[in-house]
Parts: structure tokens; sequence; C-alpha cells
């Protein structure tokens, strides 16, 4: 199904629903599909469209770490948080602070 529905969803780009919650949309089914390089590329993809789509970063940051990228994951959810905070979005800055302590931890035992 994932695969049937991301097919349809790319059947959109370019045309007049193509924006940011589209892009957003197709990277979660990827990321469901376990393509995590594809998502990645769609959600930033949705950030360059819009930068202050918390959900994006925090779906960003989750694609980056499933694909073994822990620091640009990382990355990924210092920015989201920031951005969460200036809008207000404090349980998706909350969540993904929760995210990023994790993968501080994660990344300073693989350093020893």
């Amino acid at each position: 199904m994932t695969g049937t529905l991301i097919t349809h969803l790319e059947k959109l780009l370019g045309g007049p629903r193509d924006g940011a919650l589209l892009r957003y949309s197709i990277g979660n089914e990827y990321l469901k599909a376990g393509n995590f390089e594809q998502a990645a590329i769609r959600l930033r993809e949705a950030l360059d469209r819009d930068a202050r789509y918390s959900a994006a970063w925090k779906l960003l940051g989750k694609a980056l770490s499933a694909g073994g990228q822990a620091a640009e994951a990382l990355a990924a959810y210092e920015q989201g948080i920031s951005v969460a905070e200036a809008r207000g979005d404090l349980q998706a800055a909350r969540e993904m602070d929760v995210f990023a302590r994790r993968l501080r931890r994660q990344l300073l035992s693989a350093r020893r």
C-alpha cells in the first residue's frame, strides 16, 4: 500500500498541490517504507518550502537517525527545537529534545 501511495503522491509534485505538506507526506511514506534516504530528501524539500514546519524537522531527524546519520539527525532536531519554540509548539520541542538527548548520549558513547 505504501508504494502505491508514494506513487500517487509523487504524481502531484510540480502541480498546484505541491508544497511543504505534500513533500512532508511523501517523506513520511518513504520513512514508513524504510527508505530513509528518500524520506530525508523529501523532508528537506518540505523544509525548503516552509522552514518553520516543526513536524517536518522532527520527521527529518527521525529519518536521518534511522538511516544511521546520528550527527545530522541531532542537527535537525536542534534546528527543529529552535523552530518549534519560536512558534510556540512546545510539545514538538519537548519531543525533539528527548530524541536529541538520546542521540547526544549515543554519539558520546560511540566516541569512547
